[in-house]
């Protein structure tokens, strides 16, 4: 039933941004929602280091 928006859709989404935002506004807005996922991607991987650290030390205890 719902599904992932279409041409058309994703064209009135941007009008809509558009207008409530304004172009000027938008480079600002990208450029912050960019800098965000760039974070949390960095975040998530360091997660994933922690975590890869972490099991090899419990394998590491096991063996011993």
């Amino acid at each position: 039933m719902f599904g992932m928006p279409g041409g058309w859709e994703w064209i009135l989404i941007l009008i809509i941004i558009i207008l409530l935002f304004g172009a000027k506004k938008i480079p600002e807005l990208m450029r912050g929602l960019g800098s965000g996922v760039k974070e949390f991607k960095k975040a998530s991987n360091v997660d994933d280091d922690n975590d890869n650290n972490n099991n090899n030390k419990l394998k590491e205890d096991n063996q011993k």
